[in-house]
């Protein structure tokens, strides 16, 4: 039986398990941690358990960025200096790349990236790091220093279970409904193992996740736990409920909420046609944002024993119990957009479809099914 435990603050800091144990940082390297002034302590304890495990370490403020707000030209170049390691420990976002968007890095292979950040970590797989949007003192506290080599293991096993799936059925008590097609899709970790260059992932870890094939997404998913929007996070008072057809979103229902929620996806449609004005965007690259505003771009699943529904999407969407599902730009790279919007939902039944017609539950009413393996 697989049993959480959290490493005793009295043995190591969060901030040294995540150095040590986590980026596993080593003598020499160079590592860049980047903060806002509201994120300065943890940054600082980040700073200082790399200078203890002999790195030579920079650190560098900029102010608080939103989903819309471009990094500093600073803080880019510091990244394009290609540090070993970067940390991005962000109030609300790093920032977007202006230059890049308009102008994307390409690999050999004809991949395309808009950000330094994830041209580095992705595409030449130079860098590795960790990124943590929305993170608290007390977040960093309570969620940082688990046990991950059990985080793995799970990850590992739900790898396993998610291979040569087809689709992904999910529902859940306030109502979600909805099939995802996952065919050649790979299942992506966020399993506080970003130890070689090329891996990274937030802090807190605790997640899997995967990139819904694009325009094949069909159903009703009704949030019910917190949503991200573009001025912040928040618990959601009021269901929002979201109906999907050929893998976008056609409806938003509820409260308050929802229409916050309408308000930033419309803003996310509207804006690239400004930025292709600006020359920000390719010419015809608007009209492909404006679409995957609405994209179903994410299926996660948390892992983190830790981690609770706090209104912090960070740590909501790491929480045992939950799933949840992005709207807008994926991480197959193939349905780029403004948005990255994360919506969590409590207590889900996740069915997953083979390509042989065969099926198994991996949880239950949000309880993972630790001896399911795939007959």
């Amino acid at each position: 039986m697989l049993i959480d435990k959290i490493i005793s603050k009295k043995d190591r800091t969060p901030a040294e398990v995540v150095v040590q144990d986590v980026v596993k940082v080593r003598k020499g390297e160079r590592v860049l941690v980047i903060a806002n002034p509201a994120t300065s302590e943890i940054a600082q304890d980040l700073y200082k358990a790399s200078c203890d495990a002999g790195a030579v370490s920079t650190l560098m403020y900029q102010p608080d960025r939103t989903s819309f707000d471009n990094a500093t030209p600073e803080v880019l170049a510091a990244i394009g200096a290609n540090p070993d390691v970067c940390f991005s420990i962000s109030n609300i976002k790093l920032g977007k790349d202006p230059a890049a968007q308009a102008n994307p890095y390409k690999t050999e292979d004809g991949q395309e990236y808009t950000h330094i950040f994830d041209y580095l970590m992705d595409g030449k797989k130079s860098m590795r790091g960790a990124w943590t949007p929305g993170i608290t003192l007390d977040m960093m506290n309570r969620t940082a220093a688990i046990d991950y080599e059990l985080l793995q293991a799970r990850c590992k096993k739900l790898e396993e279970l998610f291979t040569n799936a087809k689709s992904v059925h999910i529902t859940a008590p306030a109502g979600t409904d909805v099939t995802i097609s996952v065919e050649n899709r790979k299942l992506m970790f966020d399993d506080g193992d970003f130890s070689k260059p090329g891996t990274g992932g937030n802090i807190p870890a605790g997640e899997v996740f995967i990139s819904p094939v694009v325009g094949k997404t069909e159903g009703t998913i009704v949030y019910d736990g917190s949503m991200t929007f573009s001025d912040g996070d928040s618990i959601l008072e009021t269901p929002i409920t979201c109906k999907i057809g050929n893998g976008f979103v056609t409806d938003i229902k509820g409260g308050a909420e929802a229409r916050r929620l309408l308000k930033t996806i419309t803003e996310a449609e509207t804006r690239p046609f400004t930025l292709e004005k600006e020359k920000k965007l390719p010419a015809g690259q608007a009209a492909v944002y404006k679409r995957n505003a609405r994209n179903i771009g994410e299926l996660g699943i948390g892992l983190n024993p830790a981690a609770q529904i706090t209104g912090n999407m960070l740590e909501d969407e790491k929480a045992f119990n939950t799933c949840h599902f992005a709207i807008g730009e994926n991480y197959d790279n193939d349905a780029p957009a403004l948005i990255h919007l994360d919506g969590v939902v409590r207590s889900p039944t996740i069915t997953v479809i083979y390509a042989d017609d065969t099926s198994k539950v991996i949880l239950n009413n949000g309880v993972i099914q630790e001896d399911v393996s795939k007959e």
